[in-house]
């Protein structure tokens, strides 16, 4: 069983360092690499931790990311509330209503021209024929 970076530790200030740092991007395997090459040379890591250390530093860097993510996410949606914007389910659901109202006047429409047509059918006629 690899032992978890947080065991690996013998100074606490690293680790803080490392999850600031890593809160504004997702690392690179070989970005993680450095960081625990360097861990490695301060004595802080012990050789045969390295692989399991970088394999951590990614996931934290990973969920760091994705974390933020939703941070920024939130703050976007809450400050588009705030100023009274429509989101996309609005308009969406603005969208389904005209449909709505679209097919409803049609159908009202459609018996009228029907009937409307023989009316003007019928009144052409005696036009045509007073001519």
């Amino acid at each position: 069983m690899a032992p978890k970076l947080s065991a690996m530790s013998q100074g606490p200030d690293w680790r803080r360092a490392l999850e600031t740092g890593m809160q504004f991007t997702e690392l690179k395997r070989s970005q993680a690499r450095a960081i625990v090459d360097d861990l490695v040379a301060q004595g802080q890591i012990a050789r045969d931790q390295v692989t399991s250390a970088i394999e951590e530093v990614v996931e934290m860097s990973r969920r760091r990311r994705e974390e933020l993510g939703k941070i920024v996410q939130a703050e976007v949606q809450r400050q588009l509330r705030a100023l009274g914007l429509a989101t996309k389910a609005d308009l969406d659901r603005l969208e389904r209503r005209l449909a709505k109202v679209n097919r409803e006047v049609k159908k009202k429409a459609a018996p009228k021209k029907k009937d409307g047509a023989k009316k003007a059918a019928k009144a052409s006629k005696p036009a045509a024929k007073a001519g």
